[in-house]
């Protein structure tokens, strides 16, 4: 067992582990089910209680892929905090295959439960936006008049990016639903896509996810043809002496990064090699290590900072 962290995930009730797993990348086709079984159990040995999913994550596959893991390493349910998200579907072709309505809700989560082999998750999140759904029936704020109105638990979490080069929407947008809502963050790409590995620094590797990008990773290979991400990549070997300083990788100081906001419940971290795990893991050594001095030197190099939110009550 590690030196694990566990937060509370807002206002839930719920503690989950300050690392999580996530099964987006975890999974890759042909399925290895010895090798994921062994990455839940290096895991759950860890104290990683929060396991992430999705109904969409290689179509349904992940999800009973993890099912039959669960199964196979004897976890208990109680030890276990599941997630799981709606909206995109898997695959299916009909026009309610997909989206935030009523039919495709009940029937999604049926359909995940039966694949996770689950009586419950613990977690479900609104995957995307539906252009369909009244915007006012998703917004948080909104969402928590409505649910106060019907007498009903309003949302307790939220799944943003977040990372060294993302931090608006942690930092400053949802400032005021910590306070006012107790709202959780479930924080997804804490290595902006395995950027901050530093990887990616001369281009993109042979055999790197990027390499011969598809699908949705295709979206996020923009980053390397545009100015801005070039220069976002070109400053991060200017961190490569603070993790010397630190005694560390560069991945273990992206992680602990995340995790040192105290608004972020927990962050998930994909790990699809057991020397991945093995290493990742160690960020939480790093956390106590990362004094106001340096957290503001790794501002100063990416200058990503966001700007703060005026309080009109203070002037």
């Amino acid at each position: 067992m590690t030196n694990m962290i566990y937060r509370r995930l807002g206002r839930s009730g719920l503690k989950v582990s300050v690392i999580s797993f996530g099964a987006w990348m975890a999974i890759q086709e042909p399925v290895d089910q010895e090798l994921f079984d062994k990455l839940m159990k290096m895991s759950y040995d860890a104290g990683i209680n929060f396991f992430d999913n999705a109904e969409y994550y290689t179509h349904g596959l992940s999800e009973t892929v993890m099912g039959i893991s669960i199964k196979n390493n004897g976890f208990k349910r109680e030890d276990l905090v599941i997630s799981t998200k709606i909206f995109f579907g898997t695959n299916g072709w009909g026009p309610n295959a997909k989206g935030l309505s009523k039919k495709h809700l009940v029937e999604g989560m049926n359909a995940s439960l039966k694949r996770l082999q689950l009586d419950y998750v613990d977690l479900v999140f609104a995957h995307r936006p539906d252009p369909e759904v009244p915007m006012e029936e998703i917004q948080i704020t909104e969402a928590h008049v409505i649910a106060r109105e019907l007498g009903l638990e309003g949302p307790v979490m939220e799944q943003p990016q977040y990372n060294i080069f993302n931090r608006e929407r942690v930092e400053k947008e949802y400032l005021p639903l910590y306070e006012n809502f107790g709202l959780g963050t479930t924080i997804w790409s804490p290595l902006a896509h395995g950027v901050l590995t530093g990887k990616y620094t001369n281009g993109i590797p042979q055999g790197a996810r990027f390499d011969g990008a598809e699908g949705v990773h295709k979206v996020h290979v923009g980053r390397f043809n545009h100015d801005k991400g070039k220069d976002q990549i070109q400053r991060v070997p200017r961190l490569e002496p603070i993790a010397k300083q630190l005694g560390c990788t560069l991945p273990q100081l992206a992680i602990a990064w995340c995790i040192k906001n105290p608004n972020v419940s927990t962050a998930i971290t994909a790990f699809s090699k057991v020397e991945q795990f093995e290493s990742n893991i160690k960020c939480l050594d790093i956390i106590d290590k990362l004094t106001p001095e340096i957290m503001n030197q790794i501002d100063d190099i990416f200058e990503t900072k966001p700007t703060q939110v005026a309080n009109f009550r203070d002037q």
